[in-house]
């Protein structure tokens, strides 16, 4: 599938270059608690400065319901990324219109401005095309480097770029790099044994990338509360544990495919189980889950045992935490994982999410391939190998 212009393919000399980022991060007493995504953001940032652009970024943070809430403001963001950067940084405390447009305009060469809140707007999440009018007017070229974002068919992500001229930025450009490969059947062939772990709380958020992943996967791992409707599907008792019961039957017939597909399942053969979901529940391993008890976490024999084939992979991608990893009483399981995909020397992905989360809080980010930054959007471009925000800036202007 064609990729969409790159930085490289536009006239960006002294131009006012619209960004989209991904600047949705935590806070904490008014000041970011982690800078991920704004250093995620810096390549594309001094690239643009370099050409003489005049940047403008603009992001989403939390959820405001299209209303101006001053606990999710950007200022923050701005300001950390003016020490980043070691420049000054101009804040707009206003989205769009004229003022919004003026300041933009009045940037020198190489000037960076950070826009509020899309989200501040009702318009932003409805995909409103007079709102995507509004920002479109903020800049002459448009860039997205929000890979995180580009699942979601909202006005800077759909709108601007059927009217501004635009590219991805180089965050995006590494994702598609990291996960194109995985999609890719000649490097499949090359990476052989595939692995994948998926995790987390629902099978219904992963139905569609486990059909996808069946067809190129040796090895299909799943962990997590999910890993108990896939129990249930076999006929295990798994006591309390969460249940999807309306997705027993889809459960089983996903088995099926992978069974005819000659994929490898791997299921829990043990488990760290609790008698209530709380922190400080006492925890015991058992192989059998009594019906008093739920499964927080995988158990030892299972990581020992999954360990043995995920190191002879030479391809992994991981999504989804095997337990309730904030915990430290059930956090094994994933710190097991992680440390799995650390030590193993081949192409390994981590889908964003709770996985990259994990990989940060146990100091590992950096021993793996490619942790992707966006969960959502890296799960869907494993199942459909696009993303509405990538049809967008492929169909560019009209």
């Amino acid at each position: 599938m064609q990729r969409p212009h790159s930085l490289d393919d536009l006239n960006i000399d002294g131009h006012r270059v619209l960004v989209r980022v991904d600047f949705n991060v935590p806070l904490d007493g008014g000041k970011v608690a982690d800078d991920t995504r704004i250093r995620g953001a810096l390549p594309t940032i001094e690239a643009l400065r370099g050409k003489g652009a005049r940047v403008v970024l603009a992001s989403h943070l939390g959820r405001p319901k299209g209303k101006a809430d001053p606990s999710m403001s950007l200022l923050p963001a701005a300001a950390r990324l003016a020490e980043l950067l070691e420049t000054d940084v101009v804040f707009s405390h206003d989205t769009v219109g004229d003022g919004v447009v003026q300041l933009a305009r009045e940037l020198p060469p190489g000037g960076v401005m950070v826009l509020e809140n899309l989200r501040f707007h009702p318009g932003e999440k409805a995909g409103d095309a007079d709102f995507a009018r509004q920002l479109a007017a903020v800049g002459e070229l448009f860039v997205n480097d929000a890979f995180g974002a580009m699942h979601r068919a909202h006005a800077s992500i759909v709108g601007v770029p059927r009217i501004l001229d635009g590219a991805m930025g180089k965050l995006v450009e590494k994702e598609l790099d990291a996960l194109g490969a995985l999609l890719d059947t000649q490097s499949r062939l090359e990476r052989a044994p595939f692995a994948a772990i998926l995790g987390g709380a629902k099978v219904s958020d992963k139905m569609g990338v486990i059909e996808a992943l069946s067809k190129r996967i040796d090895h299909l791992f799943i962990g997590g509360a999910m890993a108990y409707t896939f129990l249930a599907a076999q006929g295990v008792a798994v006591g309390r544990s969460r249940v999807e019961e309306d997705k027993l039957e889809l459960a089983a017939s996903l088995l099926t495919k992978c069974s005819n597909r000659a994929v490898k399942v791997h299921l829990p053969v043990d488990h760290v189980v609790a008698a209530a979901f709380e922190e400080g529940a006492t925890p015991t391993t058992v192989t059998d889950i009594p019906d008093d008890q739920m499964g927080l976490d995988i158990g030892p024999a299972t990581l020992a045992a999954w360990g043995e084939v995920l190191g002879r992979a030479n391809t992994i991608f991981w999504n989804g935490p095997m337990g309730v990893f904030e915990w430290d009483s059930f956090a094994g399981g994933t710190r097991g994982i992680a440390e799995a995909l650390a030590s193993n020397p081949g192409f390994t992905v981590v889908g964003g999410g709770d996985s990259a989360a994990a990989m940060a809080r146990f100091g590992l980010a950096d021993r793996v391939r490619h942790v992707s930054t966006g969960g959502g959007a890296s799960l869907e471009y494993m199942e459909e190998g696009d993303l509405v925000g990538l049809q967008a800036l492929r169909g560019g202007a009209s």
